[in-house]
């Protein structure tokens, strides 16, 4: 298989982009510099194709290497045709290549393979042959009679001659092929109660769906269903439909074998090919239902990772609870911890008119502007506590409730330990609510993108390959923001293209034993980051007070020079870089783009990226975003009204909707039929996390909290 050839027309790719794309991986570089530094090789890839193609040249070079095991075993059992070979070269998925090998597997003791001990292997052939002048099969099975083999009648002959041509017929690579196509195209999912009282499953106690329509959201469900013995799965299937294929290959009417051919492949495809068949399209149908899942979870978290900050504001993180009270922290503009402490707002204690002095104390003390509130238990009562406060004591203070999902995990973690050994777990817990209002990035990156929870069925995924998905979203998200070198946290860096954990503790050493990085060329004297690692990293680490400016900005260090001569080109200095170059581009734009490129060595991509670093010095994409929705009151489940028109923030996009958080504690759903009025096939093709929308409420069950919402005014 040419990979390359393969690689460019599934990907529409030029030869060249793919040619150039596998080199620079094959050198060991990473996706987000060759994205980002690399362009003119790749023709502007982006990240995202890039991942994608990486994952694709793994899976079909892991497919041609299974490819020459499997040749070269079967040329030691001497049985590798030309016709095999060929067969084998065009094998496209490992499930095609497995039937093929499958004939030359050492299989486990069989039926068959008990047969052909007893010296059956030439009457399963002879039958097989279903020649037109073939004798009574009686007759001929009389001489395979061996009492001591223990084939004791015509009778035992004939079955294990049965066994072996069914074993023959299942091992068909064409059969199997075509009995896969068919019954993914007619076959039928059903679905039947394993217990009397199902629960969430209910609607599965009695259900069907054909393979090739049911959505990957109720694949899953039917998963975890069977899984926690609720339901009992089966696949139907047409078995005349069957019997034809496998008539078709291998049954010929006229000969006195026929029938028991016949019953052959009856049995071969009851007992052998339909449930191996049965187990992969299932298998299948997981796989992919997976996949959809894992690119549902990896969009909605790169949109939670993106959410622009909430910069330069002193906030108060609350962390509610119940029994054991309110945890309380108060963070300055950087993170830094100001102040702490426990309130009691909510049931049992009801010390409100405690807490609101408490917090209203602290809000003035520390000149609070914003208070994030974690949306886990007892949130509901904290928020009505803080809106009430601020409504009554008139406070020019904000309010947005934030996800806590991964919270605990954090605050329980070795890192959250060593970050704040003076402070127990839930205050931590409290700090880190408050950081994910003023930098979500910064203070997501420290937990296992598992634990947010912006997904379905996330623990029911293959973990290895969520893990990988999703921590390439992350590294995805920290280079596309750029990471502040002297005040960056070891899991943030962490995640720096070429950095890892390791060389990331190196840095944060390094920084605490000789102070602050005056230059991104220090960062060579940094234990074991050597010249790969620094040309990987160093664009993406920003030092705001360099003395060079150039280390401020997104472009990277070899073209710095570049950089120089294009200030120089339209008549700038260096000096002009700390407060943005304004109006390079239009200079640049009046001098002819491409001209420019010429000049300068470069192409024109490169030089579009090194224009914007140097108008924005430092920019953070996350600012073109609308800025979260933060909230001075709130109102209750009960207040809501059928027609009632809210602004909310999407809080999850899924297979069927979106949940929308309005202000009310519990999130509302948008069904996908329910968002827009033009056919969509997925809600991540209009939705994102974070999304800021106009919604209106359909209906609301205050008794088993759940609130329908609609996008479109029409249904109201």
């Amino acid at each position: 298989m040419d990979i390359i050839e393969k690689l460019k027309n599934e990907f529409s790719l030029k030869l060249w982009q793919v040619q150039n794309a596998v080199k620079l991986i094959d050198d060991g570089n990473t996706i987000p510099f060759i994205a980002r530094y690399r362009k003119e090789m790749t023709g502007s890839l982006d990240d995202q194709v890039l991942r994608e193609l990486y994952e694709r040249l793994i899976y079909l070079r892991n497919l041609d290497e299974t490819r020459q095991k499997i040749k070269t075993a079967i040329e030691e059992q001497e049985a590798l045709t030309d016709e095999l070979a060929l067969k084998i070269d065009m094998a496209q998925t490992l499930t095609e290549l497995d039937d093929l090998y499958r004939p030359f597997k050492k299989k486990r003791r069989t039926r068959a393979t008990v047969a052909k001990e007893k010296g059956l292997s030439p009457l399963a052939d002879l039958l097989y042959e279903q020649r037109a002048d073939l004798p009574d099969p009686y007759v001929i099975a009389k001489e395979y009679i061996n009492p001591g083999l223990g084939v004791e009648t015509c009778e035992d002959a004939i079955c294990g001659a049965k066994d072996i041509i069914a074993e023959m017929i299942s091992d068909d690579a064409d059969i199997r092929r075509r009995m896969r196509f068919v019954c993914m195209a007619h076959g039928i999912l059903t679905t039947k109660a394993n217990k009397e009282d199902m629960g969430v499953y209910e609607m599965y106690s009695d259900y069907s769906e054909a393979l090739s329509k049911i959505p990957s959201h109720r694949i899953l469900a039917i998963n975890r269903g069977e899984k926690e013995e609720y339901l009992k799965v089966s696949v139907d299937f047409d078995k005349e439909k069957a019997m034809y294929i496998i008539a078709k290959n291998h049954i010929k009417e006229g000969s006195s074998s026929t029938s028991i051919v016949k019953d052959a492949a009856e049995d071969s495809y009851q007992r052998l090919i339909f449930p191996s068949i049965e187990r992969e399209i299932r298998n299948e149908l997981t796989e992919k239902s997976d996949n959809s899942a894992i690119k549902v979870f990896s969009v909605n978290l790169k949109q939670l990772l993106m959410q622009p900050p909430v910069r330069n504001s002193v906030t108060l993180g609350l962390d509610p609870g119940y029994r054991t009270g309110c945890k309380v922290a108060v963070v300055d503009e950087t993170g830094k911890v100001l102040d702490t402490g426990v309130i009691y707002p909510a049931p049992p204690h009801n010390k409100v008119d405690e807490a609101k002095n408490i917090i209203s104390q602290m809000i003035k003390k520390h000149n609070v502007k914003t208070v994030a509130i974690g949306n886990g238990t007892a949130s509901h009562e904290t928020e009505v506590f803080v809106s009430d406060l601020i409504s009554e004591q008139n406070l020019n203070v904000y309010y947005m409730v934030v996800s806590e999902a991964g919270a605990s995990v954090y605050s329980a973690s070795k890192l959250a330990a060593e970050e704040f050994p003076e402070y127990d777990v839930s205050l931590r817990s409290a700090v880190s609510i408050a950081r994910r209002l003023q930098d979500p990035l910064a203070e997501l990156v420290k937990i296992d993108p598992k634990a947010i929870g912006v997904g379905q069925y996330q623990h029911d995924m293959p973990q290895n390959q969520l893990s990988e998905a999703l921590g390439g979203v992350v590294e995805s998200c920290v280079n596309s923001v750029g990471v502040e070198l002297n005040s960056a946290s070891v899991s943030l860096l962490s995640h720096v293209a070429g950095v890892g954990n390791a060389l990331a503790k190196n840095i944060v050493a390094y920084r605490d034993e000789n102070g602050a990085f005056s230059s991104r060329t220090e960062l060579k004297k940094v234990a074991k980051l050597g010249p790969k690692a620094f040309e990987q990293c160093a664009g993406f680490l920003r030092i705001a007070d360099a003395d060079n400016s150039l280390d401020s900005t997104g472009v990277h260090p070899e073209s710095y020079k570049v950089a120089k001569d294009l200030l120089k080109i339209c008549d700038y200095t260096e000096k002009d870089i700390s407060g943005g170059v304004s109006g390079l581009s239009e200079k640049v734009e009046h001098k002819g783009i491409s001209l420019v490129a010429d000049e300068l060595g470069i192409g024109v991509p490169t030089l579009n990226d090194i224009i914007d670093e140097l108008e924005k010095p430092g920019r953070d994409p996350r600012d073109e975003l609308p800025a979260p929705l933060l909230r001075k009151d709130i109102l209750s489940i009960d207040d809501l009204k059928p027609g009632m028109e809210l602004t909310g923030t999407v809080r999850n996009v899924i297979d069927f909707g979106a949940f929308v958080d309005i202000g009310v504690h519990q999130d509302g759903l948008v069904h996908i039929s329910k968002i827009t009025n033009k056919f969509i096939k997925h809600p991540s093709e209009v939705l994102k996390v974070g999304d800021i929308v106009k919604v209106w409420v359909l209906s609301c069950d205050t008794v088993k909290k759940r609130i329908s919402l609609t996008m479109k005014k029409d249904d109201i």
